[in-house]
């Protein structure tokens, strides 16, 4: 099957978006564990607890949940731009 340039169009900015996701998923799990030491000495003002802490028990979770609803969001508006959205049942 050959590829026409909107396919490939498709596709590019479609792996952009992916990538550009992956990166922010990336600094949010793997960045904020390896950086734990020193966010720990920040305090979040009205709570009194580290940042560190927070970062794990809610913050990186938001982050993801941010991520999914952007990706939802942008490929749905991709997919009609292409015309290769879903039609509503």
């Amino acid at each position: 099957m050959q590829l026409t340039e909107r396919h490939k169009e498709y596709w590019q900015r479609n792996l952009k978006i992916t990538g550009v996701l992956l990166a922010i998923w990336f600094a949010a799990t793997f960045v904020m564990a390896y950086f734990a030491r020193p966010l720990a000495e920040i305090t979040i003002p009205l709570l009194q607890f580290p940042l560190s802490f927070y970062m794990a028990a809610q913050g990186s979770l938001i982050v993801y949940v941010l991520i999914i609803w952007y990706y939802a969001r942008k490929m749905r508006a991709l997919d009609e731009e292409y015309g290769v959205a879903e039609e509503d049942e």
